[in-house]
């Protein structure tokens, strides 16, 4: 959690380094990297190839809701 309040309230980093200077405590550069990857896979960051880290989870209230309240688009299946 401390990683991600660190890059969200950010937006983006230039480097993993900077966030993890950042960082309010000090954990392992391992545990760090693990975390970074979950944060990928699980589409909250993107990790662009110059290493830079930006924020891509639509975490907004209003958003959120409007989701929610949208209709469900039918699913097409080709023929």
């Amino acid at each position: 959690m401390m990683i991600q309040k660190a890059i969200k309230r950010h937006g983006s980093y230039p480097t993993k380094k900077e966030v993890w200077n950042r960082l309010p405590r000090r954990m392992q550069y391992q545990t760090f990297n693990r975390v970074l990857d979950y944060l990928e896979s699980s589409g909250k960051i993107l990790l662009d190839k110059d290493g830079s880290i930006v924020w891509t989870f639509p975490d907004n209230e209003k958003l959120e809701r409007l989701l929610k309240s949208s209709p469900k688009a039918p699913i097409r299946r080709p023929v």
